[in-house]
């Protein structure tokens, strides 16, 4: 990570990245609502990115943002770090996985490049992260992601969870009580059209679940 890289900064990287994974550029209202920023804020610190050297955004106004190919290897560091914190943090410390991602969101900006190779290794080198995202490899390339929303399944499909989404402790929390968890199998029994929710027969529980879509489109899975 350069020195010049400051914390503001690589949460702003973090923040572009996610947001461009979803397809397209990143808006500053976006940005403004991840952060908790304020919309002029957020436009002057997106100028000043673009404006660096080397410039780690590309931004137009009115149009968004994306990050460019140094901006998005930044980004990238940083979300190894978080990830891999996490695994340690559950793996070795004993924390449950709805405590964690507080923790790693402070301590992503100040580890060093050996503590993280020396943490992977004791790791062994993981993959995933303990919700199922996946870790970034130590020459920052994302792994392809081939998981969709759970919400996008219909009746009589079967699929495995690999990944949930981790910013709501609340929402871990209950995922964990009924069962729904990363390499978990579920299968649809009923979808309906009305509100969107699905019936799921879930490995290991002896009764179905109904889920609506504020918890559908928080979990992806694998066909």
């Amino acid at each position: 990570m350069p020195e010049n890289m400051t914390q503001s900064i690589q949460d702003y990287l973090k923040r572009i990245y996610e947001l461009n994974e979803n397809g397209g550029a990143a808006s500053t209202n976006d940005l403004a609502n991840r952060l908790n920023i304020a919309p002029a804020s957020v436009t002057g610190m997106l100028q000043k990115l673009a404006n660096s050297t080397p410039p780690l955004v590309i931004y137009k106004k009115h149009q968004g943002v994306t990050l460019t190919a140094n901006g998005e290897k930044a980004a990238l560091e940083v979300i190894r770090h978080h990830r891999l914190l996490e695994t340690f943090l559950v793996n070795t410390l004993g924390y449950s996985w709805d405590e964690v991602h507080c923790e790693a969101d402070k301590l992503e900006h100040v580890i060093s490049e050996d503590f993280e190779a020396r943490m992977a290794k004791a790791l062994g080198n993981p993959t995933r992260d303990p919700h199922g995202e996946l870790i970034p490899t130590a020459d920052l390339t994302m792994p392809a992601d081939e998981s969709c929303p759970l919400a996008s399944l219909r009746a009589g499909e079967a699929a495995t969870v690999r990944r949930v989404s981790d910013d709501d402790p609340a929402l871990l929390r209950h995922l964990r009580q009924i069962g729904v968890v990363p390499e978990v199998k579920i299968i649809v029994k009923n979808y309906s059209e009305f509100d969107g929710n699905l019936t799921l027969q879930v490995e290991g529980q002896q009764s179905n679940i109904v889920l609506g879509m504020a918890i559908t489109t928080q979990v992806f899975v694998e066909k």
